[in-house]
């Protein structure tokens, strides 16, 4: 996969919003990301589904459950840095209420 490839599997904000989920918990049900996120389970397991095929995140059976992790290191921490990177930038380069 290139760097294009993986921003856009990454670069949606439902998608996004579960991968900063799952690197905060290492793992995650679907009804687990459902309550957490507030949106309709569909929309999130079909969210965990284009994650899962773009090798973004696991998943492994647990009974009845589903447990979704992310792949492995190097995601969880470009997620990380991401968040630290984005948050920093809205403090310092953002003077437009409401821009970022």
């Amino acid at each position: 996969m290139n760097g294009i490839t993986l921003l856009k599997c990454i670069c949606e904000e439902t998608r996004f919003n579960i991968l900063e989920l799952l690197q905060k918990n290492n793992e995650m049900s679907v009804n687990d990301l459902v309550m957490k996120l507030k949106k309709d389970q569909p929309l999130v397991s079909h969210h965990l589904r284009l994650l899962k095929e773009c090798g973004i995140v696991t998943a492994s059976e647990r009974g009845k459950m589903t447990m979704y992790a992310i792949a492995n290191k190097d995601i969880s921490r470009m997620i990380s840095e991401i968040v630290e990177t984005s948050e920093k930038m809205a403090t310092v380069c953002c003077e437009t209420p409401g821009c970022c």
